[in-house]
């Protein structure tokens, strides 16, 4: 658990810096500091269900979904 709020930090810590850089703000790099993060997140869920869908049609023996 302590390696998941370590990169936590890290992440938000560079998000942060990106965003402060690249705008010269606070508010700016503080808002992406949260806001992408959490884009990020539901980002990673959507695409582990599609692996998780093309994984299950490429098993042996998997029945090909009919076209509707």
């Amino acid at each position: 658990m302590a390696k998941t709020f370590s990169f936590a930090a890290v992440h938000f810590s560079v998000a942060f810096l990106v965003g402060y850089l690249m705008t010269g703000s606070v508010w700016i790099g503080g808002a992406l500091a949260l806001v992408e993060p959490a884009c990020n997140t539901l980002a990673f869920h959507l695409h582990e269900k599609l692996w998780r869908r093309i994984e299950r049609r490429r098993r042996p023996g998997a029945t090909p979904a009919l076209p509707a």
